[in-house]
């Protein structure tokens, strides 16, 4: 077999089918495992630079409070000679939140994924096609300790002695079934991923596709099946963001019944409309043409809406 047919073949086997609440089939690419290591890595090293940067800061201040402490002990200033211990405190505090609360703060953000996971191209996605809940990313964070921090730790301590010990062969141990556990199944999950139930799937950053191609009145809304007109306001058309604008746009092209109705549904229900029948194709052309326009409107102003949780 080539190399191009083998990477093809590697990214069919990627494929999958994702499920949204509202019933449309997305597919997504899930991550690679070297793509997903190449994330990793490159989080590890933004922790570690932010790590020596503020260790070097607070070395630097403390530095500052020691030349003022042998003076403030000599006054009986006690605030004084205290705040080289605070700044101790502090360094301790920090360095707990860089290797806990990284991962957390970016994960649970509008976008989903860590800087080390944008630059590979990935992001943290529900497998149930639902919402990426709070609940999600820290299961899936604090099974990390479990998977990495520790079994380096325990290795790191047991390395230093001659023989490491049923302890360090038992870390080690650890540590390779947990780092091995993305090549024993088809979806490249980690153990995280598997108990928060989440994906690391695909995400590159690209610009809106190619205009669809609709009616000629979808543009100002106006349906000549029914005559109705349809104009949405910022507000409704705030609650959906480019992943939607993409998803839409599939079903338009694919021009399924039972697809229309479904989106045309959980659309009016989201933004409060009444929904009816028999004009759905009218009604989503008119969102479509109207939500691209305000979001390539906030593109120009350099704002960006990923999705509806954005």
């Amino acid at each position: 077999m080539s190399v191009g047919a083998a990477s093809m073949t590697a990214k069919i086997d990627r494929r999958r089918v994702m499920i949204t609440p509202e019933g449309i089939a997305l597919p997504v690419m899930v991550g690679s495992r070297g793509s997903r290591l190449g994330a990793l890595l490159l989080d590890l090293l933004f922790i570690v630079v932010l790590m020596i940067s503020t260790t070097l800061l607070l070395a630097y201040l403390g530095s500052g409070v020691d030349d003022l402490r042998s003076e403030a002990l000599a006054k009986g200033d006690k605030a004084v000679a205290r705040a080289s211990e605070f700044l101790v405190v502090l360094w301790i505090a920090v360095m707990f939140l860089f290797r806990h609360a990284y991962f957390l703060f970016f994960e649970l953000g509008p976008r989903g994924t860590t800087p080390g996971k944008r630059l590979t191209g990935l992001r943290i996605a529900a497998r149930d096609g639902g919402r990426l809940t709070t609940e999600m990313v820290l299961a899936r964070n604090l099974l990390r300790d479990i998977e990495l921090f520790l079994p380096v730790a325990m290795i790191v301590t047991n390395s230093g002695a001659d023989n490491m010990g049923a302890a360090g062969v038992a870390a080690t141990v650890w540590f390779l079934v947990f780092g091995l556990f993305p090549f024993f199944n088809r979806d490249r999950l980690r153990a995280g991923d598997l108990v928060a139930g989440t994906w690391v799937v695909e995400a590159p950053r690209r610009k809106l596709e190619a205009v669809l191609s609709t009616t000629p009145t979808a543009a100002s809304g106006h349906s000549a099946a029914t005559g109705a007109q349809y104009r949405f306001g910022e507000a409704e058309l705030a609650v959906y963001g480019e992943f939607e604008l993409q998803t839409l746009e599939r079903v338009l092209r694919e021009n399924r019944p039972e697809a229309l109705v479904a989106v045309h549904t959980a659309i009016c229900r989201k933004i409060g409309w009444e929904p009816g029948a028999g004009d759905e194709r009218a009604f989503l052309e008119a969102y479509y043409t109207q939500l691209r326009a305000r979001l390539e409107s906030g593109m120009r102003l350099g704002q960006r809406k990923a999705d509806k949780h954005g």
